[in-house]
């Protein structure tokens, strides 16, 4: 009976022991599903991307030497030149300018004016070969009498001063007549408009023949039709579509970190594959441009090489855009932790570690950031393993249970 009893007192105490822990371990809190992550050693790279523009580096624009008539272009977008053999534009002599009723009138009165001064000079100059022929005739007669000492020398030598002054008017007399000639002439080529000589035009032909500064592909045609043009005006662009370089514009805040040399690789350019380049150039100033967000942005230019081979990289043009990632820091052993672990805690980076189950807070010194992961400087060790997600239901001390498998979710993080 003793035995019996102290079996049942036995059983009853364990059954109570049961029912306590049961009731313990129903009162504590669930453990939270949390995604765990190691903190890994790896290479990293900060990135900066920004759409670009691709372009020619170097373009030719042929323009008009002179005024004139450019015919129907020889060339057209796209095609092929040679330089210094392919004809690229043709220029004819303009026709002269109508003559309103009012002009015409202006112009008749200036060549009536004209012929009037014509016939002044001509009178001005016979008056002036008068004049020397009526002194050379005295010079003449004082000579003779200046032999025979009859008349002094001073007074042969005063005519003979008439004669040479009379001479230098009579010269003169004679400019002004060709003068007003030349001016009678300018007037009457005004009011009939004649001819108007070509440039450097070969003797054979009615045209100044413009040909390509060097070879590549037309890029640009102002106007395939014949037209009117003045000197200076611009008429065909040339280049060469395998010198390619891409122009950025970066914000000012990333431009900090690029320098000439800073490597570089295009995307989304409509090709296969990714296409190397590399900054060739800063410039020291930006300006101001205003987002589709109505916000103003400084804005840097930034010129890139490309540096891909032609054959990996066709179909690519001028004015085409790209998309540019700039690699402005990198190494090769960083201790790095998922960006969707950290946390601001008392004005410090922080995050969640696992420790035997349980949630523990840890401050960390975080560096350079990428898209993905950032660089951990202090307070963790590699290996260690990180709530990725923290949410609000974690707290120190809170019990974890993964999710997922540690290096599943290391290959999901490092791939994405």
């Amino acid at each position: 009976m003793t035995h019996t009893r102290h079996l049942r007192m036995a059983t009853a105490a364990l059954v109570g022991i049961a029912l306590i822990a049961a009731l313990v371990w129903a009162l504590l809190p669930a453990p939270v599903l949390v995604d765990l992550v190691a903190a890994r050693r790896a290479p990293m790279q900060v990135i900066v991307s920004a759409e670009g523009i691709a372009r020619i580096r170097e373009t030719w624009t042929v323009t008009a030497p002179v005024t004139g008539n450019v015919m129907r272009s020889p060339v057209q977008v796209g095609d092929e030149v040679v330089a210094r053999e392919t004809v690229v534009a043709l220029i004819e002599p303009a026709e002269p300018a109508f003559l309103d009723a009012r002009a015409r009138r202006l112009a008749e009165a200036a060549v009536a004016e004209a012929q009037a001064a014509i016939h002044v000079a001509e009178a001005n100059l016979v008056r002036a070969e008068t004049e020397l022929s009526h002194l050379e005739a005295e010079v003449e007669r004082y000579r003779k009498l200046s032999e025979r000492g009859t008349l002094p020398a001073t007074t042969l030598l005063d005519a003979q001063q008439a004669v040479a002054s009379a001479k230098a008017l009579r010269d003169a007399a004679q400019a002004d007549l060709e003068l007003k000639r030349a001016t009678q002439q300018r007037m009457e080529a005004q009011l009939s408009g004649p001819e108007v000589p070509i440039v450097d035009a070969p003797p054979a032909q009615c045209c100044t023949e413009l040909k390509a500064p060097r070879s590549g592909v037309v890029l640009n045609v102002t106007d395939l039709n014949a037209r009117l043009v003045q000197a200076g005006s611009p008429l065909v662009t040339v280049g060469d579509p395998a010198d390619l370089e891409i122009r950025v514009d970066l914000l000012s805040s990333d431009a900090v970190g690029v320098v000439r040399g800073t490597g570089a690789f295009i995307d989304r350019w409509g090709g296969e594959g990714v296409l190397e380049a590399e900054v060739r150039q800063v410039e020291p100033s930006a300006f101001t441009r205003v987002s589709a967000l109505g916000i103003e942005e400084q804005r840097v230019p930034l010129v890139l090489d490309v540096l891909t081979p032609l054959e990996e990289r066709k179909g690519l043009g001028d004015q085409y855009r790209v998309f540019v990632n700039l690699v402005t820091w990198e190494e090769e052993d960083v201790l790095q932790v998922p960006q969707s672990a950290l946390f601001r805690s008392a004005g410090e980076w922080a995050l969640f570690v696992e420790e035997e189950g349980h949630a523990a807070l840890r401050q960390v010194e975080v560096g350079r950031m990428t898209g993905e992961w950032a660089q951990i400087l202090s307070g963790l060790s590699a290996g260690e393993r990180v709530v990725a997600y923290p949410g609000s239901a974690i707290k120190t001390g809170t019990r974890l249970e993964p999710r997922n498998l540690d290096e599943d979710q290391g290959q999901d993080m490092e791939g994405a």
